[in-house]
Formats: structure tokens, sequence, C-alpha cells
């Protein structure tokens, strides 16, 4: 009878609520040890298997050197995090490599919301996907065919993530101690970060009234309009994949593109991410903008929401590096990306300045990009979600044998050793 019994797993930060605990009770279940780092009360309320949890309550730049001698005292073989960016898991990442640890990285899916990613390694700007091209990944596909899912129209669990995200800040700061040392990777504090998620989840009724009657005007208008995906400004790939240190700068960017180069009957709408909860001042930024640049008459903001629908009339799309860009280039929309991005690639993205693409925009290759969107369904884009239930279960159906595979999700395919993937259909 196969085992792992030879697999020991540290598991770091993962995402909010009980998605990491259900991840190690399969893995144990599977033959492997496993133990989980906790950093705040959040960590460890949604772990519930107590002799595996290792509270960290230390200062921070004790942190490399604790993760070394766990990594030594448990014989430790792989890493387990969500995100690569936060300053703990970077560390970990950086020094998981040094010593020869495979590092397993979770990440929202690069083709929401039916999917998450797992990678090796990294995720986002530090993908392998950012060296591939589609050639590669054209030879890798000729043993492969699957029939392809319509583009997801809508996040998914979207009221899920709210309330395990306010229920986590809650904890946090509800209990401090023993974490005393314990800082946020955010900007602000617990205390305000509990209260934006608190805040974003009583006044979802008031946003989706707001957001149906926005998105109502721009359907009905008439008027030639231009997407612009906005990102959350504390989110890592804004962060650390893109030249802008806020949103208010891309906004400013991306407004005087649109004034300089776009026909004076076409406008421009900004929508806000899903989980955009005001701690970035977009609106008054939009506002200050299209004032400074005389278009107060053809900007419009809607407050997250559905995409398909803005999209499917749409004349073009402009983001930094959102995800959300998968959906435009899926309907051969023209793209224009302005940070580092996987699906940045020549043939995706416009290279031309804002001006020239507002004018006039270049259309994507839609034959090379159906081989691209291909090949991440057949590697790191695995059906199912973090926060509810339902996705829960479609996720572990299919992670933990790639986790435990010795090849990564990428490599598997090229030597002709992926398992079988049952992808999913939206059936309306």
């Amino acid at each position: 009878m196969q085992g792992f019994h030879d697999r020991h797993f540290l598991m770091l930060q993962g995402p909010h609520g009980p998605f990491f605990h259900q991840l190690g009770a399969m893995l144990r279940q599977a033959g492997a040890q496993v133990w989980r780092v906790g950093f705040n009360p959040g960590d460890e309320a949604f772990w519930r298997d107590r002799p595996s949890y290792i509270r960290f309550d230390a200062p921070s730049d004790s942190w490399p050197r604790r993760l070394r001698e766990l990594v030594s005292e448990k014989a430790i073989t792989d890493l387990v995090l969500y995100g690569d960016i936060r300053p703990l898991h970077a560390q970990a990442v950086e020094i998981g490599r040094e010593l020869g640890l495979t590092v397993h990285v979770f990440e929202e899916g690069y083709l929401r919301p039916y999917w998450v990613t797992y990678e090796r390694g990294g995720s986002n700007g530090h993908s392998r996907l950012m060296e591939m091209s589609v050639a590669q990944m054209r030879e890798d596909l000729a043993r492969s065919e699957i029939e392809f899912p319509d583009a997801p129209p809508r996040w998914g669990d979207t009221r899920h993530h709210i309330f395990y995200g306010a229920l986590y800040h809650f904890l946090v700061m509800a209990r401090p101690r023993p974490y005393r040392h314990f800082r946020p990777h955010r900007d602000i504090g617990v205390i305000e970060e509990f209260r934006l998620w608190l805040r974003r989840l009583l006044l979802m009724p008031l946003h989706m009234t707001e957001r149906r009657l926005a998105t109502r005007r721009v359907r009905r208008g008439g008027f030639p309009y231009h997407l612009v995906l906005l990102q959350l400004e504390h989110d890592a790939s804004f962060r650390a994949h893109s030249p802008f240190t806020s949103q208010t700068e891309f906004i400013e960017r991306v407004m005087a593109g649109f004034a300089r180069g776009a026909p004076p009957h076409h406008h421009l709408v900004f929508k806000a991410h899903p989980l955009e909860d005001g701690r970035a001042p977009i609106r008054a930024a939009i506002r200050s903008a299209a004032r400074s640049h005389a278009l107060e008459a053809r900007v419009h903001f809607v407050r997250g929401g559905k995409l398909a629908g803005l999209l499917a009339q749409a004349r073009s799309a402009v983001t930094v590096n959102s995800t959300a860009a998968q959906q435009v280039l899926w309907r051969g929309l023209p793209l224009k990306a302005l940070g580092r991005a996987i699906f940045d690639k020549p043939g995706f993205t416009s290279a031309q300045p804002l001006e020239e693409f507002f004018a006039n925009p270049d259309r994507p290759d839609a034959r090379a990009y159906r081989a691209y969107r291909h090949y991440l369904l057949e590697t790191s884009q695995v059906p199912g979600g973090f926060y509810s239930a339902r996705g829960r279960r479609a996720l572990l159906r299919q992670v933990v044998d790639m986790m435990l595979a010795a090849e990564d999700p990428y490599d598997a395919l090229t030597e002709g050793k992926a398992a079988p993937r049952q992808q999913l259909r939206v059936v309306r």
C-alpha cells in the first residue's frame, strides 16, 4: 500500500477560513506528517488539530532563524503557503529554496471564479508562467484535449470570503494575547482591518443596489465605452508587480491617456474590485482626475459586481495586472496591461501607448490565447474555491494528489504524467 510517510509538511498562513485545516487533515490521511505555524489568533482558531499547531510569538526579525530550526527539528520536506509576497512568506520561500524544500504556493485563481491557483516556487510575477512562451505551451498540450468551459460571469463565493475575512480579523483584534509581536502585513492596523471587513459585509445590500443602478446607466447609455479593471490597492500583485504606488497614480495615468487619445463620444468606465472596502480613495481620485481632464460627463464608476455584462458591450479594457483580464482576452477584446502579469505576452496585450490604444486598440491573438488558457486549465488551475464548503470539497478532490506528486503541474504535463482533469462547465 502506497503511503507518503516520508513527506513532512509545514503550513504557514492560508486563506481566511478552514481550508488549510481541511487540507492538512487530508494530507495526514495520505500518510504525511503535517504541522502548522500560526502567527495570530485567527490562524489558531481555524486550525483545530492542537498537537500539530506551532505558535510563533516573537519579533519578526527572528522568523528566519525559527523557520530553519523547525525545518531541522521536524525534518520538513515541504512548505505550504498562500501568496508569496507578504514578508514572512517571502522569507520562507527564499529559505525553502536554499534548503531544497518543495514550496507549494496557493493563490486566487488566474481564471476566476471557479478555479484556484496551485503552483510551486512562486505565483503571479514569480510564477514559472512568466518565462513560458505560447509555443512551449502548445508543444506540451499536443497530447491533451479538453472541452473548454464558458468564461465565468461572476466571482463565485464573495459572501463567504467577506464573512471569513471579517471573522478572522475579529479574532485577531479580540484575542491579541499571546501574540504580542504580531504585526499585519497590511499598512493598517488590525482594528481598522476588521472595521473595513465588517462594514463591507453590512453594506452589501446597499452596494448591490448602487451597483445595479450604475451598471444600468452604462449599459443603457448607448455610448461606446472602455473598461478599467481596478484592483485592491493592498493587493500583492498590485504592490509587488506594478510601477504604481497607489490606485490614484494608476487612475490619473489612465485618465490622461483617455483624454488625449479617445474619440470625444467614447466613455470610460471604472469597475472596482468585488472586495473593495474603501481604504483607498478610489471614487475621490476618479472624480478629481475627471475634473482635471474635463471628462466629468464621460466617466463612470461601478462598484464591483459581475464583469460579464459590462464586457459584453465594451470596446476594450485596461488594467495593471488584474486576473479579471483573462475574461477580457477570452472574449477577444483589446487589452492594455500596465504591470507585470502572467498574461502579458506578445499577441495578448497591446504594446501601444495608452493614447493610441484608446484611439484604435489592437486586438489580441484569439487562437494563441485559447492555447494559453487551455494550458492553464491543464496545469495550475484547479476547480474549486477556498471559502465555500462546496468549493473546498471540489478543490480537495484534486489538489492533494497534485501536492503529493513528484512533478509540479507544469512538468507533469510536459512529461505526460498529468492527472486527468474534471473541469467545470457552467450549467444554466
